[in-house]
């Protein structure tokens, strides 16, 4: 894997040369130069777990084929429009939350220099997806496939975060609306089809898959970007900031968090007047009082038995689906997030 991974990092390199030099732009020395620190600081400093999962699914489901340079490049390329689409929804998004830090280091609007200007540069991101696609799918028979796929996938996403931020309207703050639902209905738009189901898609429409007829595998992969999402509300209660290179906010900033939501499950009505004066307010102290009452009604325990329940009933599903290929980039997903510490 860490071959496909160095293999990884050299496609990324190509591709950036090839958007700095695109022909339908002329560039100056400064706008280039601006475009270049920008890729860098934003695409690929993650864990870049979507893109390398596009060539890990699609070498599995070439069940064992050695695969060609082409094929290793084709696959790098895809996974990286979805760093991409990744890089576009993290900058707009930090600027939509005020966060502060992403990815262990300031967001790229809080540099002094960028400020607004990064809302261009994320449009300037989600522009270079068809770029990228144009320059190395054209020819492919699955290439219209491949643009309705990820324009489909990011409308999904525009809309879950949508939902997400009308529901954490300033001012409206009522915790009486949150319940499994909604937050099911916000992760699987906001998180799901763009993380876990896209990059299965895009491995299986260059194997030659016809994706329509592999709803039951959208279905999985959604339900595991739902838990995978729940892990993240978790981890950002919970998580060690040093490990997961960010400071959760979710108490803060009022989100429709899994733990708020189990909260207003369990609690007393007493706890949940203590979890309405409390949730969404910036004070420290406040802060305190909600992770105190999660603590207090064993929130830990409550997600450990969500989490094995969530495992059982995922592998269940992947072993029914009849082919082993299939099975076996399903269980790789898996086995990658459970009991993740970031």
């Amino acid at each position: 894997m860490a071959d496909l991974k160095s293999k990884f990092l050299e496609a990324y390199a190509v591709l950036k040369k090839e958007l700095l030099e695109d022909p339908a732009f002329e560039f100056s020395d400064e706008s280039r130069q601006w475009v270049d620190r920008m890729l860098d600081y934003n695409v690929p400093g993650g864990k870049l777990n979507r893109g390398l999962s596009v060539i890990d699914s699609y070498k599995l489901l070439k069940e064992g084929k050695e695969l060609t340079e082409e094929e290793i490049f084709l696959a790098s390329a895809l996974g990286w429009c979805i760093e991409w689409l990744q890089a576009y929804f993290l900058v707009l998004d930090d600027i939509m939350d005020s966060s502060h830090t992403r990815r262990g280091q300031p967001c790229w609007f809080r540099l002094p220099k960028v400020g607004m200007i990064a809302a261009n540069d994320g449009v300037l991101l989600r522009n270079h997806i068809p770029r990228i696609l144009k320059n190395h799918f054209r020819g492919k028979p699955y290439y219209v496939d491949l643009l309705d796929l990820f324009n489909e996938v990011e409308f999904q996403t525009a809309s879950g975060q949508m939902i997400d931020l009308i529901t954490t309207i300033q001012g409206e703050k009522d915790l009486s609306k949150y319940t499994l639902s909604l937050h099911r209905r916000i992760v699987q738009y906001k998180t799901a089809y763009y993380s876990f189901y896209l990059p299965v898609a895009c491995a299986l429409l260059m194997a030659g898959e016809d994706i329509e007829k592999h709803t039951d595998v959208k279905h999985v992969l959604v339900e595991m970007g739902t838990y995978f999402q729940v892990q993240d509300d978790y981890l950002d209660c919970f998580g060690n900031p040093e490990t997961i290179g960010k400071i959760g906010t979710d108490i803060e900033d009022f989100k429709c968090s899994w733990l708020v939501v189990k909260a207003l499950e369990i609690c007393n009505g007493e706890q949940k007047k203590l979890l309405e004066e409390n949730y969404g307010k910036p004070d420290p102290q406040n802060v305190a009082k909600v992770k105190a009452l999660y603590h207090e009604i064993n929130l830990q325990g409550v997600f450990a038995e969500y989490e094995s329940k969530s495992y059982e009933k995922l592998t269940t599903s992947i072993e029914a689906h009849p082919s082993k290929a299939v099975q076996a980039v399903l269980k790789s997903f898996l086995g990658k997030i459970y009991k993740r510490q970031k």
